[in-house]
This record gives C-alpha cells, sequence and structure tokens, in this order.
C-alpha cells in the first residue's frame, strides 16, 4: 500500500473546472456517513491511502476533490449502500419522514432513505410502495444550507414537542 500526500484542501464539484474534475488522479469510494469528514485516513481504489487533515469539518457529494499536497487529485464516489426506495403519495410520504428527521433522497418519482424496518412498517402502513435497492445515497442537505440534516431522538419522554429549536445547524 502506497502513502500519498496528504490532503489539506477540498474542490467542490460546481466551483471547479470540469476538466479538473475528469483529470482526478484517483479515486475513493464513500458512504454518506463516511462523506462527513475532518481528519481520516482513507484508501484509494487503487489501494493508496492518504491523509484528509482539512482545517473544518466538510460534508463531501459525489464529484468533489481532495486536492493533494503535491497536486495531485482524488475524486469522491458515493458508495452504494442498503436502501428503501418509497413511491406512491411522496408529499404525504415526505411529511413523515421529515417529521422523523431521517436523511431522505428526493426525486422527481422516489424517494430513498436508509434500510430501517419500524420506518418501512410504517410508509406500507401509509399506502406508500417500498422496495429495497442497494445504491448510491446523496440525501437533500440540511434546510440552512449546511449540507447534513441530523436527527435526534423522538421518545416521548425526551422531546418536547412545544420548544422544537435545533440551534443554526438544524
Amino acid at each position: 500500500m502506497t502513502l500519498l500526500p496528504p490532503a489539506k484542501a477540498v474542490l467542490v464539484k460546481g466551483q471547479a473546472d470540469t476538466a479538473i474534475h475528469a483529470a482526478a488522479d484517483d479515486i475513493v469510494v464513500l458512504s454518506y456517513d463516511e462523506r462527513l469528514l475532518r481528519r481520516k485516513r482513507l484508501t484509494t481504489v487503487s489501494g493508496k491511502s492518504f491523509q484528509v487533515d482539512l482545517p473544518e469539518t466538510v460534508s463531501l457529494i459525489e464529484g468533489d476533490l481532495f486536492q493533494l499536497e503535491d497536486g495531485r487529485l482524488i475524486r469522491v464516489s458515493a458508495a452504494a449502500e442498503e436502501l428503501l426506495e418509497i413511491r406512491g403519495d411522496l408529499p404525504r410520504m415526505s411529511w413523515h419522514i421529515g417529521n422523523r428527521h431521517t436523511p431522505c433522497q428526493i426525486e422527481a418519482d422516489r424517494m430513498l432513505i436508509r434500510r430501517d424496518p419500524v420506518l418501512q412498517a410504517m410508509l406500507v402502513q401509509l399506502g406508500a410502495a417500498v422496495l429495497p435497492v442497494t445504491e448510491p445515497f446523496t440525501p437533500e442537505g440540511g434546510a440552512y444550507g449546511f449540507g447534513r440534516t441530523m436527527g435526534h431522538s423522538h421518545a416521548p419522554d425526551t422531546h418536547d414537542h412545544g420548544a422544537h429549536d435545533h440551534g443554526p445547524h438544524g
């Protein structure tokens, strides 16, 4: 396993020239959870390792690039994950999913969430067509532009529905 120089910067997809993104030297495949990072050792698809050492935590998307200290670029690819595909009355289903602060990828004719038997049973009971799928997961970002929706418990004893403040990061 070859050790590459550290990555101290990210070139965000859409903010750099398309030719730069096409010229990546290697690829790193990361799950949704793995794409939220600041400092971490990663391994590319060709087996080369590098240390990410960013000034702050970032939420990466498919096509972002790590810029190594020597100028080489490592493209981020979203890993396939075990998800539930939801079809049916999407506005109604999205309300129920959103009420549970569950990360959700929203498309024109379907939604995707992580596999969860409790949510699956609820959605089926509400009339949704739910199918297990395995594919990359890129859910909607937070309402305030921070890139992530962070969940919290909805257990009856731990949640005051009268005071629902998540602070500046949702």
